[in-house]
């Protein structure tokens, strides 16, 4: 019975080098079973030792059959080995012979003979299966390293248990510009001009460098949580030397989010959702393009709420509501310490957005209409109805090329950038009871139309345009405000290359037009070349 327990241990655990030894260990022990069994008759007598004798003769009966098993599996196991050894054989012969038939390295390549041009070129399938299997290998393998750097690199270290995710863009900006704009690295508009403007400069930027974070909370009432963090340095200059280099910090997004399968809230300042598109350009990260040309943006502290409805596999309609903080467009009144502007002294805002979106050709297929109202105090018991109204598309014309683009008609707007960044024109000094304040009309909007030639480089070409009202312009003699009350009209136009030779790294160049025109002086032009390195991480 050990020798049976034995066997059917080394049956158990068999494999490919121990099938012989079990094979010697079991053709030992039979014939020891077999004597055993033939002697315990003659020594013993009695009907326990025929029972004894007949259980260990069927003992050695069941050990010769686990012996012949064993057998037949080697014997498998040796004509399989043999036929992989005959294929490998097969398959390096014919490896040799392509090698052979291929000139060597640098060699000049022999002329045909007219046999040989007239018949098909002999094929190397091997060659080629085994080069583009390699190929193909490497290439996975450093899609795997990527993947694996990429969550180890996500693991950043917080007080808190949650997984924080770092994230943002080191931007190098060489630009020079012709004629004269508001601002030298990033344009949006030509001002008045004047002796002191320049015609023209040289300069390089990183302040429109990006640091963001991206926190991943716990789950809350069935929503998953999340907070999200982005600031650049395009927030002003340190007056120091050299401080246009400098640049201080600036807030953009610090939002926190509840996302359900079908439904969103949205709390704290982040894009503005009733204009949720911008132009593609790495040449204006500071503030989206055509800002101040059609292109209404903010970044708004905000209360918002998403609902999306499936219509189909393939078809969804989004609606969007909240309210924000209602904002005119001026400027801080003081650096230190918060006054109430205009908008903030009546209330909130109120926003509603509903897009329709699907698939084509691989690309968003999107329409989406939006409105808004604030009710602005401008002391004195002078208000005014700020509001606007918006449309926006995402259109795909074929396979890597789309349009996509926005409008808008308001009146007192200028807090999402409507009217040049103007809500009011003043009839005089905003601080006399009797000055008379009218809220300022206009309309524009901005069209792209982008293609991706491949998963690398794309290219971009866009015009946008924002048209004050005239009549509104000129309804005073000499009409104030806190921007510019002049400015009529401005229009821009670029275009853009974006090359990606990896995923985190991008080189570009856009040249852009600016024409502003005002109410007093003929328009006025400048131009700017961008170039640009960035980094993503």
């Amino acid at each position: 019975m050990r020798q049976r327990h034995l066997l059917h241990l080394i049956a158990g655990r068999v494999s490919t080098p121990s099938l012989l030894a079990a094979l010697a260990i079991g053709i030992f022990l039979v014939p020891g079973s077999a004597m055993q069994a033939q002697s315990a008759p003659a020594q013993e007598g009695g009907p326990a030792n025929a029972d004894q004798a007949q259980a260990m003769t069927a003992a050695v009966q069941d050990l010769r059959e686990q012996v012949r098993e064993l057998r037949a599996v080697v014997d498998e196991m040796r004509a399989e080995a043999a036929q992989y050894r005959a294929e490998t054989a097969a398959l390096r012969q014919e490896l040799e012979a392509t090698q052979n038939r291929l000139p060597p390295p640098g060699a000049a390549q022999p002329a045909p003979s007219a046999a040989e041009s007239t018949s098909p070129p002999a094929p190397a399938p091997v060659l080629h299966s085994l080069e583009a299997r390699i190929a193909s290998l490497e290439e996975s393998s450093q899609l795997l390293s990527g993947k694996i750097d990429e969550q180890h690199q996500t693991k950043v270290e917080s007080a808190s248990r949650y997984h924080v995710r770092l994230s943002g863009i080191v931007l190098l900006n060489l630009f020079g510009n012709r004629g004269s704009a508001d601002s030298a690295d990033f344009p949006t508009y030509v001002p008045v001009a004047n002796p002191y403007n320049s015609d023209g400069d040289f300069g390089a930027t990183l302040r429109q460098s990006q640091i963001g974070l991206e926190v991943f909370g716990p789950h809350l009432a069935g929503a998953r949580t999340m907070g999200t963090l982005q600031a650049d340095f395009a927030g002003g200059f340190p007056y120091q030397a050299n401080g246009v280099n400098s640049g201080l910090f600036r807030l953009r997004i610090a939002s926190f989010r509840m996302d359900w399968e079908h439904t969103s809230l949205v709390a704290g300042q982040d894009d503005l959702f009733l204009s949720p598109l911008s132009p593609t350009s790495f040449a204006s990260l500071a503030v989206p393009a055509f800002s101040y040309a059609g292109n209404l943006w903010g970044w708004t502290p905000q209360l918002r709420l998403e609902h999306r409805f499936a219509l189909s596999d393939s078809q969804s309609v989004t609606v969007q509501a909240g309210i924000l903080d209602n904002l005119s467009g001026q400027p801080p009144y003081v650096s230190y310490g918060r006054a109430p502007q205009a908008g903030e002294r009546t209330g909130p805002g109120y926003g509603l957005r509903s897009a329709w979106s699907t698939s084509r050709l691989g690309q968003p297929l999107t329409f989406g209409v939006a409105g808004y109202y604030g009710r602005q105090d401008w002391g004195f018991y002078r208000h005014l109805d700020g509001w606007a109204g918006m449309a926006d598309w995402q259109i795909p014309i074929a396979p890597g090329l789309s349009l996509t683009g926005e409008l808008y008609r308001g009146r007192a707007a200028g807090g999402l950038g409507a009217g040049l960044g103007r809500s009011a024109i003043f009839s005089g000094n905003i601080l006399d009871p009797t000055t008379q304040v009218l809220g300022v009309n206009s309309a524009g909007g901005w069209s792209q139309l982008k293609l991706r030639a491949n998963s690398k480089l794309e290219f971009n070409g866009g015009f946008g345009m924002d048209a004050p009202f005239a009549r509104d312009l000129r309804a005073y003699p000499a009409p104030q405000s806190y921007l510019d009350p002049t400015l009529a009209a401005n229009r821009g136009a670029l275009v853009n290359f974006i090359y990606r030779p990896r995923s985190n790294l991008l080189f570009s160049t856009e040249f852009r037009h600016l024409e502003t025109s005002d109410i007093i002086s003929p328009s006025q032009q400048a131009e700017q070349v961008n170039m640009m390195m960035g980094i993503l991480f």
